[in-house]
């Protein structure tokens, strides 16, 4: 296609063709002028520079390569000179620079970023423990846009190292039980033994001896209280008793900030029913029942409570509550929701769920499989494929789905994070954004069973209508065996599989009788397929759910509980388990989550946002015994934990707004970290590390920030509150990387041993270095020939006829 380098230049043409009309007009001879209006119009495109942009490839036999060698302090554990031996290798060999990265940090992908110039190749000999700056991801995706391939040398592990640290919340409620999770790690992948203890300010609470064969353990402490408001301290240890060669990472502090308990007002709370004994237990609960000064309190809880109770004035308030950034908790029963006449009243408005009968039959999981191999950006299909799964993906019919996305060329790759649900704005937009920013592959391989198998993976444990959705160019000759093995079985275990194929030139699409694999592979398996042009959109219409059989429960009276959203705060720790016998029928809004749900479907715990508030409708009552008790093993056992949470979560944030309260994670030596102070009263913004006073800076009304470094290691006081500094980050992380060679795969690079890197990387780097070029070719000349041969044309046939007209004149007067 011609392109002009000065394209405004054509804009000329306008007064020339205005000209040559004016000129006719006024009775020029109109074969004349056409003729010269042409010329000028070639001559005018001559004068904006026309080109075109010829490929061709490029290969250099000695390309250029960049060593980054990790030579921080985490690079112990391995054999060392690995770099500058590959580096001697090399260098005999082709062009090679050496670059070392050293201190108590690794910037991986800021090196990669640095060192991606287009014109080279860079060599990472690392653990592939990146620790700061530049994500690995995005630095590689960033090498691959430049044309820089990337590759991994992984170092020879020699020595074996343990890692302890401490997972759990900072700031937590007086007299509350939390649960925190020791950590280890190893190096190496084989059996250690240690011991462990867990300090509470200097006070043992747990210890034991572990023996670990997996890289990483995670040992559960459970129902950790702190009975004293304000700084505490929890300290992890473990002693090895085997192959341990650095003790720094240790030893771990984590700080606590113990808070009064939150103020709550419950409306119509039984007080002897168990949900009263938790809320009594756990907040500082009012039970006036009463709509007024609310302003300290953290959160409402209605109980069981009838719709004429509350006046539009006091539905009102209730908004203005949510407003501020506050939530409320409501808690059904026989005088609630549908038993309540909640249906079309004011106080439903504000609820995630209408009072009236569910017809959620089941659920549904649906998996994205993309194809983004080479293929997809050369043949044009690229925007399609994700075109069409962002159609799937905007469904209204699947607000209640489940759905994950997975690319594939040479390899799978988890894109979505796993399944996650469409019943909220934030996952929808997550997801968009996800399919958007996906890029084709630097290999040409179509590896469709590499996506399959991922796709086969996450729905293994899932129940309810299972559905995989192949979106592709269709060019899969190379992985069709292997497709068809897997695609056989993921539709023997009932999943209904598609195959969305977008029309184009891509390769390797037929067989020899000239019949499409994708087709074919979905008449073999029993599949759906799509053929659709590009531009167009698969309407895929999924299949009704069948209504799930509520008779059998109803029989016996109990409805088993299910978690259906495992992901959010409130169920993420909590594993559900046991019945309740009744329920309250209600229907969850668009925009709700839906949470717990019985075995029927029926919603028990959902929850949305309104406004700037949160609200959840508990859809079962108080446990209260009697004749109507509904949810007495819902308040018992770990299930009593799904209140707390579901309290804790409409709270949002716990912390008293009075005085000046400071927010400040923990950190790791040599890690800045930053601190926010919230001035609630009047006064001049004061706050002291250590003693010190730390300048602070207002970045907000009444906020203020500040960065600090603090050291040594262990626990330091900010004026009262805490803040624990650990080893530093490049202790965290021991041994390899295990997912960076398939970022590194799936990128265009490859992974390679030292040995392997010595006999193989050079070739490849040559292979690599093929690079198709587009080189600009002028077009002017052809343009300046056909002005000057439509010109001489003009003027040779206007002199024939000239010599023609005299030759009769001449005759005549012969004559």
């Amino acid at each position: 296609m011609v392109q002009f380098e000065n394209i405004e230049v054509l804009l000329l043409i306008i007064p020339v063709l205005i000209a040559g009309l004016f000129l006719i007009k006024k009775g020029a001879r109109k074969s004349l002028i056409i003729s010269r209006i042409f010329v000028a119009i070639l001559l005018i495109t001559a004068l904006a520079s026309p080109f075109t942009l010829v490929p061709r490839v490029t290969s250099d036999d000695n390309p250029d390569l960049v060593i980054i060698s990790d030579e921080t302090e985490s690079m112990e554990l391995f054999e060392n000179q690995t770099s500058t031996e590959l580096y001697e290798a090399l260098t005999a060999r082709t062009p090679t620079s050496l670059v070392k990265l050293t201190g108590e940090s690794t910037a991986l992908g800021d090196a990669i970023v640095q060192y991606s110039t287009g014109e080279n190749q860079i060599v990472l000999v690392t653990d592939g423990n990146s620790n700061t700056g530049e994500e690995l991801e995005d630095a590689l995706q960033f090498a691959q846009e430049t044309g820089t391939t990337v590759y991994l040398v992984q170092p020879a592990l020699e020595e074996n190292d343990l890692s302890v640290r401490i997972e759990g919340d900072k700031t937590v409620i007086y007299k509350n039980e939390n649960q925190y999770n020791i950590v280890v790690s190893q190096a190496m992948e084989e059996e250690v033994s240690y011991s462990y203890e867990l300090y509470s300010d200097d006070t043992l609470i747990r210890s034991g001896r572990v023996t670990q064969t997996e890289r990483e353990r995670r040992i559960t402490v459970p129902q950790v209280s702190f009975s004293k408001l304000g700084a505490h301290t929890l300290k992890a240890v473990i002693t090895p008793s085997g192959s341990d060669i650095d003790d720094i990472n240790n030893v771990f502090y984590k700080s606590i900030y113990t808070i009064p308990k939150s103020n709550v007002r419950t409306i119509g709370l039984e007080t002897d029913s168990p949900l009263s004994d938790i809320l009594l237990n756990l907040y500082d609960v009012s039970t006036s029942g009463e709509l007024n000064n609310l302003n300290d309190k953290k959160a409402i809880v209605i109980d069981n409570t009838h719709a004429n109770s509350f006046t539009e004035s006091e539905v009102q308030e209730l908004k203005s509550y949510l407003n501020e950034g506050r939530g409320i908790v409501v808690v059904g029963g026989d005088s609630s929701y549908n038993f309540g006449e909640y249906l079309d009243s004011p106080i439903e408005e504000i609820l995630p769920v209408v009072s009236k009968p569910t017809d959620w039959s089941g659920g549904r999981n649906i998996v994205l499989v993309l194809d983004i191999s080479q293929s997809t950006s050369a043949h044009q299909t690229l925007d399609d494929i994700l075109g069409n799964a962002l159609f799937i993906l905007n469904n209204e019919n699947l607000r209640d789905a489940y759905l994950g996305v997975i690319a594939f060329g040479s390899e799978g790759m988890d894109v979505s994070g796993g399944l996650q649900f469409l019943g909220t704005a934030s996952n929808l937009q997550m997801l968009e954004d996800d399919i958007q920013t996906l890029t084709p592959g630097a290999t040409s391989e179509t590896s469709l069973d590499q996506g399959l198998v991922i796709a086969e993976e996450w729905l293994e444990d899932e129940s309810g209508e299972l559905e995989i959705i192949i979106i592709s160019d269709g060019g899969i000759e190379q992985s069709y065996d292997d497709s068809l093995e897997i695609a056989q079985d993921i539709v023997d275990r009932g999943v209904n599989l598609y195959y969305v194929h977008i029309r184009s030139s891509a390769p390797s699409q037929t067989d020899e009788r000239g019949d499409f694999y994708a087709e074919t592979l979905m008449d073999e398996v029993g599949g759906v397929y799509f053929h659709i042009d590009q531009e167009e959109r698969a309407n895929i219409e999924f299949e009704d759910l069948e209504p799930v059989d509520e008779e059998e429960e109803a029989e016996l009276g109990t409805y088993p509980l299910i978690e259906y959203n495992t992901r959010h705060f409130i169920t993420k720790n909590i594993e559900i388990e046991g019945s309740i016998t009744g329920y309250n029928d209600v229907t969850p809004k668009a925009g709700a989550d839906r949470l717990i749900i019985t075995s029927t479907g029926k919603p028990v715990l959902t929850t949305w946002r309104y406004g700037l508030g949160r609200v959840a409708a508990l859809t079962t009552d108080n446990g209260q015994g009697g004749d109507n008790m509904w949810a007495t093993q819902l308040y018992s056992g770990n299930n009593s934990k799904l209140i707390s949470s579901t309290v804790n979560w409409v709270i949002g944030n716990p912390r008293e707004e009075t005085g000046a309260v400071v927010e400040a994670e923990d950190t790791w030596y040599g890690t800045p970290v930053t601190i926010e102070l919230t001035m609630y009263d009047e006064g001049i913004p004061t706050l002291k590390l250590d003693g010190e006073e730390v300048d602070l800076s207002l970045t907000g009304t009444n906020v203020y920030e500040a960065v600090i470094n603090p050291s040594p290691i262990g626990i330091h006081d900010l004026s009262g509150y805490p803040v624990a500094v650990n080893y530093a980050l490049e202790y965290r992380d021991v041994g390899l990387n295990e997912n960076l060679p398939s970022l590194i795969k799936a990128y265009g690079g490859n992974t390679y041993t030292v040995n392997e890197a010595r006999n193989n990387l050079f070739e490849e780097a040559q292979g690599n270095s093929e690079k198709l070029v587009r080189d600009s070719v002028s077009q002017k000349i052809y343009f300046l020939l056909a002005a000057l041969i439509i010109f001489l044309g003009e003027v040779i046939l206007r002199r024939i006829r000239e010599i023609r007209e005299m030759k009769e004149l001449e005759n005549e007067i012969a004559k």
